[in-house]
């Protein structure tokens, strides 16, 4: 029997998309060799950022936007989340208990602080601003601990809607490249030696290859305390997420008490799309499988070439999960609350450099 126009194009509709993930994974692959060519090219622009951006390009560029938002959008979805829990894993390997309490529990402290201010002073200006979704959750987790990691880490957990985790990423991204130029230029105004420049950096910058790229510049020691410090802040990205995942169980059992209740969960005051009766582990599988990279890099049982090539798989995961997220970067949808973001990372990023800085002082 003949199928109605309104039958085939229902049926249209619900058939998968036409090879699964492998367009939109072999689109991110491309996306990733790219952001390796324009850091070779300019060195000065980290892979991460490169891929971010050349991800944004392809969802609006005529010829590739009917691609990235039909056949190859499963794939990319995919290498947005899965390509970036398997990141988050391996970036675990770059930390060491050992390095880490050796920084003194001064530092520690300073770095608590740092993080917990420019949570709570981010998550509090994103709300006031009236930012939608987990905007303002999602920049708070990135400007505090570990830029597009954190905010692939924590939209796990709180089940955050692909557009948000975008916009946060191409915010935080931007912003932490911003610091490779600026930081620098302010070294000797500020009075900061190696020493407490490279701790100035490992405090305040967002990612860890951004923050690389900008402690350089002040000489060996500054880079040696710049990671330090990093990695120290990369260690609070576990507890953070444990934290965010007990806020969704908790309003999503008590929306599952409501039969007329909404189908997604609160979080910080924003909309995630966690279901009800779907309450997300406390500590998520991949969070688990970060720790456990941490307590068997601090074993020491792994050669370093082991180590260099668990690195170099990490940057290359990370890249194409940033290039997937890149392409669900929706540009009109930006330019709506663009002004308000744009306010909220410039606010966010004084926080973090003012405080950071005033911790530094204090502690050296």
């Amino acid at each position: 029997m003949a199928l109605t126009l309104r039958e085939r194009a229902t049926r249209t509709r619900s058939l998968p998309p036409l090879g699964g993930d492998a367009p939109g994974l072999l689109l991110a692959a491309a996306g990733v060799a790219a952001a390796i060519g324009v850091h070779a090219a300019v060195p000065a622009v980290p892979k991460l950022t490169a891929a971010v951006v050349l991800g944004m390009a392809a969802a609006h560029l005529p010829g590739l936007r009917p691609v990235v938002r039909g056949v190859a959008r499963p794939g990319l979805s995919t290498a947005g989340k899965r390509l970036m829990r398997l990141g988050i894993v391996l970036l675990g390997l770059k930390l060491s208990l050992d390095d880490v309490l050796g920084l003194g529990w001064a530092t520690v402290a300073m770095v608590l602080a740092v993080v917990a201010a420019t949570f709570a002073g981010t998550l509090w200006l994103g709300r006031r601003l009236g930012l939608p979704g987990d905007q303002p959750l999602l920049v708070a987790t990135g400007y505090s601990i570990c830029g597009a990691s954190a905010i692939g880490a924590v939209s796990q957990a709180a089940g955050s809607e692909e557009e948000d985790v975008a916009s946060s990423v191409a915010l935080v991204t931007l912003c932490g490249t911003l610091a490779i130029a600026v930081l620098p230029l302010l070294q000797h105004p500020l009075g900061l030696g190696e020493v407490e420049f490279g701790r100035w950096v490992g405090a305040s910058v967002h990612d860890v290859g951004q923050v690389v790229a900008t402690a350089q510049t002040g000489g060996t020691g500054a880079l040696r305390e710049a990671v330090l410090v990093k990695l120290m802040r990369v260690v609070l990205l576990a507890p953070l997420v444990a934290g965010v995942a007990v806020g969704v169980r908790r309003r999503v059992r008590w929306d599952g008490g409501n039969a007329a209740g909404p189908d997604t969960a609160d979080t910080g005051g924003s909309q995630s799309t966690v279901k009800i009766g779907r309450r997300p582990p406390i500590v998520p599988l991949f969070v688990a499988g970060f720790l456990a990279m941490i307590v068997l890099r601090t074993t020491g049982v792994l050669p370093e070439r082991a180590l260099t090539l668990a690195g170099d798989a990490q940057e290359l995961l990370l890249a194409a999960a940033l290039f997937g997220l890149g392409s669900a970067v929706h540009l009109p949808t930006m330019v709506r609350t663009g002004g308000r973001l744009a306010l909220l990372g410039l606010g966010s990023w004084v926080v973090v450099a003012g405080v950071s800085y005033a911790g530094v002082l204090v502690t050296m």
